[in-house]
């Protein structure tokens, strides 16, 4: 097989799950995998039978690798991705890419002072759904665009510690779900700037009374941004909402609207639809197998532009709208 070398660090579900997508297009050869899990190891290397098993990312830098998958959890996310990008490596990592903007900032420098591609997993971006929206959005299909409503509510919430101890994971619901939507919104709309954040954060039903020992379960907020559209965002973990999930991302102009909404509570899912008042048009149909494309577009980006992406810097525009929404900023 011909194509960049790389190595995946962590091959979790989610690790194994884009490993695949890599593995499917023919288009790299998997070296290395560092993953502590034997279970987990193994199920990685079955997919990719000339890998070999590494003892952590040194190991996996010093064999030789051209880019770098991360899957780990996310306090480690961004030294990690610092380390492989100062030893010349591409980066493909799991959201979030640091658990503040100033740790975001941080990697995005380290990319583009290696002059190398930098990419996070904003995987709900690649929906032929999403994709289709942001087209009318461009063409101003649905004139002056001044409201957005986004929801992502699961009603599982994560099953690993970490994602409880806010030093670990930077925060609950908010930097686990929440940061797709602020990406959405900002990314459909190219990037408009945010004039004005207010939030409100829950845990158990009650106000998060320290954010230094406790993780939100519930978020709402309230994004205004220059031009004069609001956007109202609310994500969740572990909500009583009769399905496994909510999901959705509603656009509203002048001239019509257009939402993508999640299937009977699926994850994964998705359609969207193009309003003209009480009426509505599909804009894309099931099935859409969209988990890997994220992965597959930087594979690409990787093969025939290797360099850093300026988009990269887009990561800490969002980032810092997440520590607004946490009244970090």
């Amino acid at each position: 097989m011909s194509g960049p070398r790389l190595g995946f660090l962590g091959t979790g579900w989610i690790g194994r799950h884009r490993m695949a997508a890599v593995a499917a297009t023919g288009r790299a050869d998997i070296v290395a995998v560092a993953e502590p899990d034997d279970a987990s190891a193994a199920e990685a290397l079955a997919l990719a039978p000339g890998a070999r098993r590494v003892d952590g990312l040194d190991a996996l830098l010093a064999a030789g690798v051209d880019g770098v998958v991360i899957a780990t959890p996310s306090a480690a996310h961004a030294a990690q991705s610092i380390a492989a990008l100062d030893a010349g490596c591409a980066v493909f990592c799991q959201k979030p890419l640091g658990r503040t903007a100033a740790e975001v900032a941080a990697v995005v420098a380290a990319a583009e002072r290696a002059d190398r591609l930098l990419s996070v997993d904003l995987s709900y971006r690649h929906t032929a759904g999403m994709r289709a929206i942001r087209d009318l959005l461009a063409q101003d299909a649905l004139g002056r665009v001044f409201g957005v409503d986004l929801l992502f509510h699961n009603a599982w919430g994560p099953d690993k510690p970490w994602f409880y101890d806010p030093a670990l994971s930077g925060g609950g619901c908010v930097i686990d779900l929440g940061v797709h939507l602020v990406d959405l919104a900002l990314w459909a709309l190219d990037w408009p700037e945010v004039t004005g954040v207010h939030s409100r954060l829950l845990a158990k039903g009650a106000p998060l009374a320290d954010p230094d020992a406790q993780v939100e379960d519930y978020a709402i907020a309230t994004l205004d941004l220059a031009g004069g559209a609001v956007v109202r965002l609310g994500c969740s973990w572990g909500l009583q909402a009769g399905r496994q999930a909510v999901i959705a991302a509603e656009f509203f102009g002048t001239e019509g609207g257009a939402s993508l909404r999640n299937v009977d509570g699926s994850f994964h899912d998705l359609i969207a639809a193009r309003h003209r008042h009480i009426h509505e048009e599909p804009l894309s149909s099931l099935p859409d197998d969209w988990g890997g494309r994220a992965i597959v577009d930087w594979l690409g980006t990787l093969c025939d532009a290797p360099r850093f992406d300026p988009q990269a810097r887009r990561l800490v525009d969002v980032a810092r709208v997440l520590d607004r929404i946490y009244g970090r900023a």
